[in-house]
């Protein structure tokens, strides 16, 4: 029996590969997971923008998470873009059928593009189905003011945020702080219903973000399916994106995807 750890991503395509199915895997892959996917929707997409959606049927999201529970159980698995409430219903109650561990839920709302992800009556889907069953929820700034319904400011809103996501049933929150442009560095939040740590990094001007959520909610599950505690997971997660926008691609003519590479080429 072999014992490669595997990672299961549940979440669109990005034709342009820059986010999604395409960036979790390669995030994956860099730090020794093997990937499996599970795809909700297909984008036609560009570092320009998101120019359609086609969500998969939901029987078919069923049939390929059946497929993966029978044969090649992950030891962690990261939910991305679920776009409704059908798909975010059938994902949790399999989730939680199979006794799945080490879910990362990042609540991919909206494209760098301003592309809607995540159709609006499916925001309560996702806050009464998948946040009580998520171990780790890493939302940005943006996407905690629609989860909570609050604006958030300042450390002090973060900190109220997290909490309140604490008490909709996630058990470990990261709050990623980089949509706060009037602070120097970005600082993501961490808060477990204990303690509270901040993950300090680098502000970098550049356009070149595209999948910067996605590939960061990935490493944290590639880290926990090779078995580091969720600190440590969101401590690499951390680095890892740092370093996949410090070098960058300058690939397309829009926002640019991330350096998914950059990571293994400076620590490994």
């Amino acid at each position: 029996m072999s014992n490669t750890p595997k990672a299961l991503t549940i979440a669109g395509s990005d034709s342009g590969g820059g986010a999604g199915i395409q960036a979790d895997l390669k995030t994956f892959q860099e730090l020794g997971a093997y990937g499996m996917s599970v795809i909700t929707a297909v984008t036609a997409q560009n570092t320009k923008g998101v120019q359609n959606i086609h969500a998969i049927p939901v029987e078919m999201v069923v049939d390929q998470l059946k497929s993966i529970a029978d044969d090649l159980r992950p030891e962690a698995l990261k939910t991305g873009m679920l776009f409704s409430a059908e798909i975010i219903e059938a994902v949790s109650s399999l989730i939680q059928e199979y006794k799945w561990t080490n879910v990362v839920v990042d609540p991919v709302m909206i494209a760098k593009g301003g592309a809607e992800l995540l159709k609006k009556d499916a925001i309560e889907a996702l806050k009464k189905h998948l946040l009580p069953i998520a171990d780790i929820l890493t939302p940005n700034i943006p996407e905690a003011e629609q989860l909570t319904g609050r604006k958030i400011e300042d450390k002090q809103g973060r900190e109220d945020a997290a909490k309140f996501l604490h008490g909709l049933g996630a058990k470990q929150i990261v709050i990623k702080g980089g949509h706060l442009p009037h602070e120097n560095e970005p600082v993501d939040l961490y808060y477990d219903g204990e303690q509270l740590i901040e993950f300090e990094g680098k502000r970098i001007e550049t356009s070149q973000t595209h999948g910067t959520g996605c590939t960061f909610a990935a490493a944290i599950t590639a880290e926990l399916a090779v078995g580091k505690s969720p600190i440590e997971a969101v401590e690499t997660a951390k680095a890892f994106i740092q370093e996949a926008i410090s070098v960058p691609l300058h690939l397309g003519s829009g926002h640019g995807p991330t350096n998914h590479w950059a990571y293994r080429r400076k620590y490994q």
